[in-house]
């Protein structure tokens, strides 16, 4: 499939105002006016690559709101989009997320292309840990089971046996059947899945570099300037946030709990985008934002995003060895219930 060459930077113009004007009254409240001008003619031409590729744009919920409500075909956590990448008519799929993100889209999707808006999207979670480290805990612990979050690259899933997100992690331990299981690589969100089962965890020392820089001081001091804030957490936080908080859960628990209980005025720990992408649907939630923003989602651009689909660019392959036992942990993750 070949492309006539594309103008570098899309103009703005008045057609493209037109053509935007529904996402714009959407996004009204999250992208200033002064910015506007600058996004949709981007918007604007990813939507026309999108169609003449036959692609579909995947973002997870710390994408900016430009990328998550202007482009996206797919929005959610990693659980949802997993899913959600194993089900799409596409022959292209683009990842608007990091790098392992992408990597499990691929082993879903062997025969589509998946491409990633930049190669250096990753994941310091998925960093703290490898294959050889994966072998040397089943070396100490032999014969138990590892169990791995999803924030984790293709070889060290392949090195595990079932993969878990922060929606399912409890019901995948308790799903094995065993008294033992070693869980990797989050050691908070591992703490937390201990709390609440009886399966006894043992833990790797990984953490996220967005959620270890929440403190429970620093809740209490947003609680004390803000009277009636509700607080909402993610588990991969440290402890002793998860204990000031008023509610605890994943990614889309957290969306489906700010939706259900509409607080007055509320604060996610979590990615800072994700707040901007929830208040889009929620007008009348007040959201505090202590913007922690992640490095490696912030990779991701709308210019980046046009790049990858006009050339093809940034194509995400997992070695033939790998496919097979990485698919097979992810597959058993999305085989247990939410």
């Amino acid at each position: 499939m070949s492309f006539e060459p594309a103008v570098a930077t899309p103009a703005w113009s008045p057609e493209v105002a037109q053509r935007t004007a529904p996402l714009r009254e959407r996004l009204q409240r999250v992208v200033p006016a002064i910015e506007w001008p600058v996004h949709a003619p981007w918007l604007d031409a990813i939507h026309e690559l999108k169609r003449r590729r036959n692609a579909v744009v995947l973002a997870h919920n710390y994408q900016t709101p430009e990328i998550y409500h202007g482009v996206a075909d797919v929005v959610g956590d990693s659980l949802h989009l997993a899913r959600e990448a194993a089900r799409v008519e596409a022959d292209v799929l683009v990842m608007c997320g990091v790098h392992f993100m992408a990597e499990t889209a691929k082993l879903l999707n062997p025969d589509k292309t998946v491409l990633i808006p930049d190669l250096e999207a990753g994941c310091s979670l998925a960093d703290s840990i490898n294959a050889a480290d994966v072998a040397l805990l089943r070396e100490r612990w032999p014969g138990v089971p590892v169990v791995t979050y999803v924030n984790s690259s293709a070889e060290v899933k392949a090195a595990s046996d079932v993969c878990c997100t922060s929606a399912n992690a409890v019901e995948v331990v308790e799903s094995l059947g065993v008294p033992r299981v070693i869980f990797l690589p989050d050691e908070y969100l591992g703490r937390h899945v201990a709390s609440r089962t009886q399966v006894e965890v043992i833990l790797w020392q990984g953490h996220c570099e967005v959620h270890e820089r929440f403190s429970a001081a620093d809740l209490r001091g947003l609680r004390a300037s803000h009277p009636g804030l509700h607080v909402v957490a993610h588990p991969e936080c440290p402890p002793d946030v998860l204990a000031e908080a008023d509610f605890v859960g994943s990614t889309a628990g957290m969306v489906d709990h700010v939706r259900r209980a509409a607080p007055a005025r509320v604060v996610l720990g979590t990615e800072c985008s994700m707040a901007d992408n929830v208040a889009v649907e929620l007008p009348q939630v007040e959201f505090v934002r202590p913007c922690n923003l992640c490095p490696h989602m912030k990779r991701i651009t709308l210019p980046k995003i046009h790049d990858a689909l006009l050339h093809l660019r940034h194509e995400v392959r997992v070695p033939a060895p790998l496919v097979a036992p990485a698919r097979r942990a992810v597959q058993r993750m999305l085989a247990v219930g939410r």
